[in-house]
């Protein structure tokens, strides 16, 4: 402990009083009592010795460092009165004046025995703590600190429960002397002879406590219980931040220990390794094994140069560096892609022919194409290979597709999903400054199947996304173009890998979501929807046997008859593919399955009347049970990405004034269409029998039925008109025609889209008559015979020849009218 006070001006010392002393008796570590009578009085003003970081105790003995000139003056006018001060510490050690708010109440009435003066020239004061003093007033503050001071008077102790913290106080210390091991035998030998409460508080707080605030408020309890308590809590948690900290030593000396015994039984390992002649270390190791693997990787020559440059740099790298790791990462991702492995291709057409069908019915088309490659590849191995896109709606099999091709051909087939994509890097890989870096996932793609020809299927194409981290389909340009992709440049490799051996699909539900740029790369091969009795003939051939085999099941415990699953694809399943008609049949598997584990007699051969039992009531109306068709009520054909469908459209009037409400969750294109028939019917009302008077005192309400789902596009315009029209006439649509086609205002019917897929609804519901634009003629043409069987097809040019297909002739009046309504007018001044 230390004192450091500060010079003050000089000023003579009034004479302090005094009262008569009692014995004390002084505690030393050694355990020792001394005891001393005080024959002369205490002063009852005593000069104030700062301490700084010290809290004096009574009954101890105390070295003070006098180290400035006023510390010396005090201690001067301290034994002219035979020796007595008031020790008491600093609020803030850093105060270099204090003043008398800056020190503590109580401090200790100490008296100076002895001063020593030390080598540097400083002098060290000897005190002896008497009792506990409190100051009562301060009598001067100028040069020296003088103060009244009022001897303290505690508490003794009394009861059991003083006693039991005693015990508690005394036996905690002695686990701290143990625990720490920074105490010696001296203090343990002290704690043995101390008997009073009083005394082990103040040794406790002189000698175990760190903290200057929990000193200074053990040496302001004037209660002795209060004070054991108080030190036993301190005690306690100092013993737990010793025993925390011999804890944690112990784990650090473990963990040293440990690596230094594996760094010698290394050396030693090294030592015997190389007596024996074998490999001398890990790293030694690595790079031969990258030495051997690049030799076999058979590199072109760029990718050589590059992959010699970092090997000669991994030489030089030390192996406990960050940078070494990123190196041989490099290297190994180098070595480990198919530069020159390919696997041989199948040229025999008759196989490829076979397993095409064998894997799936129809896709005639499709089909054919592949064998286009496969002869191109035959007659010319060097050729580039194609890009094709598979087009149509989901649960038609453009990914199965894409496995057989590659079982045909004889190559590794490698899916890559590209839906909800946002990142470029996810195509050409992140630059090597990345932490984690890694090339592209076509390039892993090609490690995976360890060879440079794979089929790889980009699955999904339509659905790329774009944001901040880039565009991917931007980055597929270059990889799906055969004149580029045969130097493909991936960030993390940053040397050109050949892809122009590797055969590119591509799957997609909706073309017009595809960047032009990207689908002018690619072959689009248009897959539609498959017809009813296709429908059934891939359940018996592929979905049927399949199911049985997924669920356990015997052909003797579950089969379907043809008629069973015609009645599901009819009245359980609407759809241009096959994928609910599969979950279908695994619902009735799965019930069969449960009637064979619980013992229950199996299904057996399941007839269409066994379909409604297993599935519930069908979800769809037979033919010939459709709902009743009032006026107002077409149908209508629409283009779904689920494949073709039929479009309800619903027209309903009211008394007002020429308004019209569109319903049916419509696009912007849709609701004009509603508006541009109206504003048509209104122009030509006399040539169809109508009344302008009607229609402008009616509010019309258009509705197309399922609302929740989102309608746009123009080619509904001649089926709203109709509707318009079957409504204002009371006439009824014939129940088994359907149309599409854009209208104008001019009454004319323009050409539309998705005529495959609109046609294929229509022979789905087995309707009888379409109505099409004329223009959409040769999109019929192109048909397979088996989509458009059964059904006839009007085309029309204007909307004269529509009203004539469905309510019958128009009258030769009306057609006049209807030609000069529509005949453009010429405008004066032209």
């Amino acid at each position: 402990m230390a004192s450091d006070p500060k010079d003050d001006a000089a000023a003579p010392a009034q004479e302090p009083e005094s009262k008569p002393e009692p014995a004390v008796t002084v505690q030393g570590p050694e355990g020792q009592g001394t005891s001393l009578t005080v024959q002369e009085q205490i002063p009852e003003t005593l000069f104030v010795l700062p301490l700084r970081r010290a809290v004096p105790f009574p009954n101890l003995m105390m070295p003070i460092l006098v180290d400035s000139p006023r510390a010396r003056e005090i201690l001067a006018k301290a034994e002219a009165n035979q020796g007595y001060v008031l020790l008491l510490t600093q609020k803030d050690p850093s105060i270099e004046e204090p003043g008398p708010a800056d020190f503590y109440d109580t401090g200790v009435i100490a008296r100076v025995l002895k001063t020593l003066k030390l080598p540097d020239g400083n002098a060290s004061a000897m005190s002896q703590g008497l009792r506990r003093g409190r100051i009562e007033r301060y009598v001067r503050e100028k040069p020296l600190l003088l103060a009244k001071v009022k001897p303290v008077v505690e508490l003794p102790p009394r009861g059991k429960r003083a006693e039991a913290l005693f015990r508690a106080l005394q036996k905690n210390l002695r686990r701290v002397v143990e625990v720490s091991g920074t105490y010696g035998n001296e203090f343990a030998t002290a704690l043995l002879n101390i008997e009073q409460g009083d005394q082990l508080c103040d040794f406790t707080g002189s000698y175990f406590l760190k903290n200057i605030e929990d000193r200074q408020r053990l040496l302001d309890l004037v209660d002795v219980e209060q004070r054991l308590e108080a030190a036993l809590e301190m005690v306690m948690r100092e013993l737990e931040f010793a025993e925390l900290g011999n804890r944690i030593q112990e784990e650090i000396r473990t963990k040293a220990e440990k690596a230094q015994k594996d760094y010698f039984l290394k050396e030693q390992l090294k030592i015997i390794r190389r007596e024996l002649g074998e490999e001398t270390d890990a790293r030694q190791a690595e790079i031969r094994r990258l030495e051997e693997a690049l030799e076999r990787a058979g590199m072109p020559e760029a990718a050589h140069k590059r992959a010699e440059e970092e090997m000669a740099r991994l030489k030089t790298t030390p192996s406990e560096s960050a940078e070494y790791s990123v190196v041989r990462n490099y290297l190994d991702w180098l070595t480990a892609l198919p530069w020159s492995k390919s696997t041989q291709d199948n040229e025999d057409l008759t196989q490829a022919q076979r397993v095409l069908d064998e894997d799936h019915f129809g896709l005639v088309e499709v089909k054919e194409r592949i064998l286009e490659f496969l002869a191109v590849r035959k007659l010319k191995p060097a050729q580039a290979g194609s890009i094709l896109c598979f087009a149509g709606p989901p649960g038609v099999g453009k990914t199965s597709l894409g496995r057989s091709i590659a079982r045909a051909m004889g190559r590794r087939f490698w899916r890559f999903s590209l839906g909800g994509m946002r990142d470029e890097a996810e195509i050409k890989g992140h630059r090597r400054t990345y932490i984690g870096a890694l090339p592209g996932r076509i390039l892993q793609g090609l490690k995976t199947c360890a060879s440079n020809n794979p089929v790889v299927m980009l699955d999904e194409i339509d659905k790329l996304g774009a944001d901040f981290r880039g565009d991917p389909s931007s980055a597929l340009l270059e990889v799906l173009d055969p004149e580029q992709n045969s130097a493909f440049l991936d960030h993390y490799l940053d040397v050109p890998f050949d892809l122009s051996r590797v055969m590119f699909l591509a799957t997609a539900n909706v073309l017009p979501q595809i960047p032009e740029p990207l689908r002018d790369r690619m072959e689009v091969i248009e897959i539609p929807g498959y017809l009813l009795e296709e429908k059934v003939e891939i359940a018996r051939r592929h979905l049927v046997p399949k199911a049985l085999d997924r669920h356990g099941l015997a052909r003797r415990q579950l089969s379907f008859t043809t008629p069973a699953l015609r009645r599901i694809v009819e009245l359980h399943t609407r759809e241009a593919g096959v994928r609910n008609l599969e979950k279908m049949i695994h619902k009735v598997c799965r019930k069969a399955a449960l009637a064979v584990t619980t013992r229950k007699k199996p299904p057996g051969t399941l007839k269409p009347a066994d379909v409604d039992v297993h599935l519930g009531a069908p979800r769809f109306l037979e033919e010939g049970k459709r709902r009743v068709r009032g006026p107002g009520i077409v149908q209508g054909l629409a283009w779904t990405p689920l494949g073709g469908d039929v479009l309800y459209i619903e027209a309903v009037r009211a008394k007002g004034k020429g308004g019209m409400t569109l319903t049916g969750s419509l696009g912007e294109v849709m609701s004009e269409s509603c508006r541009i028939a109206l504003s048509y019917l209104k122009s030509a009302a006399a040539a169809y029998g109508l009344s302008v008077a009607t229609i402008e005192e009616s509010d019309f309400h258009v509705h197309f039925p399922a609302g929740a789902i989102k309608k746009d596009g123009p080619s509904a315009g001649i089926a709203i008109a109709c509707a318009l029209v079957s409504l204002l006439r009371n006439l009824r649509c014939p129940a088994d025609l359907a149309m599409t086609g854009e209208l104008t205002l001019a009454g004319e019917v323009l050409p539309i889209g998705g005529v495959r897929e609109k046609v294929l609804a229509a022979q789905r519901l087995r309707l009888k008559r379409v109505v099409l634009p004329a223009e959409n003629r040769r999109d019929v043409e192109e048909l397979k015979p088996e989509l458009v069987r059964g059904l006839r097809f009007t085309y029309v040019e204007e909307f004269s020849e529509v009203y004539a297909a469905v309510f019958g002739a128009v009258p030769a009046r009306a057609a006049k009218t209807v030609a000069a309504a529509s005949r453009p007018r010429r405008v004066i001044g032209e």
